[in-house]
């Protein structure tokens, strides 16, 4: 699976950028942001990992344009369920802190769906 990444603390980013790569997964970007994230929205990838509070806003519309695009993809976060928007709560959801079983999970369903 080639993967995309929005998460702006770079010691997560690593940790699930090192969780994916030793399962033979790809990270196509590590992005910190909304804004730069958006940049490589068009670029090829299989799923995403979203951080919901990144460094500029909520991840909320670039998870709105993946749900329309119909990429897989799922929040990683700390922020609670309930604070997602109606239109995005059948989206997966893991907890953090997480444990590496849940993402190598959640990544693998994602290439079955």
């Amino acid at each position: 699976m080639r993967v995309l990444i929005l998460e702006d603390d770079p010691l997560i980013a690593l940790d699930l950028q090192a969780i994916l790569e030793d399962n033979s997964h790809e990270i196509v970007g590590i992005y910190g942001s909304v804004r730069a994230i958006r940049e490589h929205l068009q670029d090829p990838f299989d799923c995403a990992l979203l951080d919901i509070d990144v460094a500029d806003g909520k991840s909320f519309g670039v998870a709105a344009d993946l749900l329309e695009r119909r990429i897989p993809f799922s929040f990683v976060s700390a922020s609670l369920p309930r604070d997602i928007p109606r239109i995005l709560e059948a989206v997966p959801f893991i907890p953090k802190p997480f444990e590496e079983e849940a993402v190598l999970r959640l990544v693998e369903e994602m290439v079955v769906s």
